[in-house]
């Protein structure tokens, strides 16, 4: 038995060879508990191929699933004042920003767009419910008067996607004037003549849903997203009975004449592009719609010469 061989080259043949496999390659569904490849789980717009379940998508991961070839363009967003209120529990409000920043990657709970939903021009905001929950700060309520600002000056509907636990309570009292702002700004595309529609995804509670979620021209949910101002334990609790199956949940909602529609996620952008058209008053959209080949200028023929 040669030691060289038998060891030495197994061991050297092993480092060699050892390949990093990275953590994230797989998702576990926290409805099933299937397990998911990343990329599978990506291609089918983070909804679980098994039990259909409805996972978080960041805001860009869904401008890009909904824009024309992925491409959007951010509208600004004026910029609050930061820790108005000086608060802290057991973090500094500060702190708690920077960690969700860090996190997210994104500057705030909201992103607005501006692109083209199958030739269709929009503008588009989103809340990001892994920043803080999607707590609607003042930052929120600036990003959603910007968006109906760019929507009536540039004659565009707009589509707002809500995911919040409600109100920011690190900022107080001026959390809750978003409320009133936001109705205003709504009251902007009303005024004005332009579709306001309201995408709502799990989950929508509180201050939210009490004011811009729920004022939309048309209210469309994603399968079994919860929808609420108190939820369904503090209900339970209160009234000391067993709520129905389901209760809160967008089918339920439908039923009960609360929303207009339930979509599935990957068919969402045909039915909003449909609903857009119609109300706009614009002829339907054409499936594979490319832009029209250029036609080169006829160059004249050389004259005869006798």
């Amino acid at each position: 038995m040669n030691w060289i061989s038998n060891y030495v080259r197994p061991r050297i043949n092993s480092i060699f060879s050892r390949r990093e496999v990275p953590e994230n390659l797989w998702t576990k569904c926290p409805e099933c508990g299937t397990m998911l490849f990343h990329r599978e789980l990506s291609d089918n717009f983070n909804v679980c191929s098994n039990c259909d379940h409805h996972m978080a998508m960041s805001p860009r991961e869904r401008f890009g699933a909904l824009f024309d070839g992925g491409v959007f363009s951010e509208v600004q967003v004026p910029e609050p004042i930061a820790d108005p209120l000086h608060f802290r529990d057991q973090k500094r409000y500060p702190d708690r920003m920077r960690e969700a920043r860090r996190t997210t990657g994104e500057k705030e709970a909201m992103l607005v767009a501006e692109g083209e939903m199958m030739r269709t021009p929009v503008v588009a905001a989103c809340q990001d419910f892994s920043f803080m929950a999607g707590s609607m700060g003042m930052y929120v309520g600036n990003a959603i008067i910007a968006a109906a600002e760019r929507a009536v000056q540039m004659r565009r509907p707009l589509v707002l996607f809500s995911a919040a636990g409600g109100a920011r309570m690190q900022e107080g009292i001026l959390s809750l004037m978003q409320m009133p702002r936001t109705t205003v700004a709504v009251e902007m595309l009303k005024e004005a003549g332009l579709p306001y529609i309201v995408v709502l995804t799990h989950p929508t509670t509180g201050g939210v849903t009490a004011s811009y979620a729920m004022l939309g021209d048309l209210h469309i949910a994603e399968p079994n997203a919860l929808i609420c101002f108190a939820g369904p334990r503090v209900i339970e609790q209160t009234i000391r009975e067993k709520l129905p199956e389901g209760f809160q949940r967008a089918e339920y909602l439908l039923d009960h004449g609360m929303l207009d529609r339930v979509t599935h996620r990957k068919d969402m952008k045909e039915e909003l592009v449909t609903v857009i058209r119609m109300m706009m008053n614009m002829p339907p959209a054409i499936k594979g719609d490319l832009p029209a080949p250029e036609v080169e200028p006829e160059q004249p023929e050389p004259a005869e010469t006798s």
